[in-house]
């Protein structure tokens, strides 16, 4: 889209301007008209933003974990694949694509390679999704998150632009359980925040959330998944999809799910 300087900004681009993700045309435009509590929060969130690469500055040297390795040479394996396929056969071969993705997928999570995967609902793959994210996440001691709770305000702001409405954060202190942080992550359908929280015993549960597109209904009652490496209860509100995820019985997330859910 054309970047017109001169066009009316808000806090998008107030946002974009202290990440340096503006041209220089329109940066300098909007620098002329802001106001001074305008600049005050541009140049607070700049600070933050220094702040963050400097304090993760050191997860660019280490090693990623294997499984996270392992599904990212694959996935690539599988986009230049898609290019190839579109070249040769167009929509038929992306169909092609689409069934040899399920199946490596099913593969890599189960290690079965002796069966086709059965078809799975939307629901029932974003709840898959963060039960994984959840065993990816919860057992890092120096990285669980990437904004961890410290920084709320703007963990908020910035999941909230990026998944593309404002978020909310629960409060599960009355539950025993105190933020953490939370983080940004890929999903099927765009973007997805996974909000991480610990008891006084060093239990962690997640809540991962984001558009679901193709979703049957606006919302929906609370399901059990239960095929993943932890339980997760998860539900449909407005579109948007919603997990929560961790290693304890059913009746205690569930309990744990209708706090979140009462405060969404």
């Amino acid at each position: 889209m054309f970047d017109s300087p001169q066009r009316p900004f808000d806090d998008n681009d107030l946002h974009a301007l202290a990440d340096g993700q503006l041209s220089p045309e329109r940066a300098q435009a909007i620098r002329a008209q802001l106001g001074a509590d305008q600049a005050e929060r541009v140049a607070h969130w700049a600070a933050q933003r220094a702040q963050l690469q400097s304090l993760y500055a050191s997860i660019a040297t280490e090693q990623l974990p294997d499984v996270l390795l392992t599904a990212a040479n694959r996935l690539q394996a599988l986009q230049d694949r898609q290019t190839q396929l579109w070249r040769w056969g167009g929509m038929a071969a992306s169909v092609l694509l689409a069934f040899g993705l399920g199946w490596t997928l099913h593969g890599q999570w189960s290690g079965q390679a002796t069966s086709a995967p059965l078809p799975m609902a939307s629901e029932q793959r974003f709840a898959q999704q963060a039960a994984l994210a959840h065993a990816v996440y919860q057992p890092e001691q120096r990285h669980p998150v990437e904004v961890d709770a410290a920084q709320q305000e703007h963990l908020v702001q910035w999941l909230s632009k990026r998944l593309g409405r404002p978020l909310k954060l629960p409060v599960l202190t009355p539950q025993g359980f105190e933020l953490v942080g939370g983080r940004l992550l890929p999903g099927e359908s765009g973007a997805r925040a996974q909000f991480m929280y610990q008891n006084a015993a060093g239990l962690r549960i997640t809540l991962y959330l984001g558009a679901l597109n193709g979703a049957g209904a606006d919302e929906t009652a609370f399901r059990l998944y239960a095929d993943g490496p932890v339980p997760a209860f998860y539900w449909l509100d407005q579109g948007f999809g919603y997990a929560l995820s961790g290693s304890l019985g059913r009746d205690a997330l569930l309990a744990l799910a209708t706090a979140v859910h009462q405060q969404l």
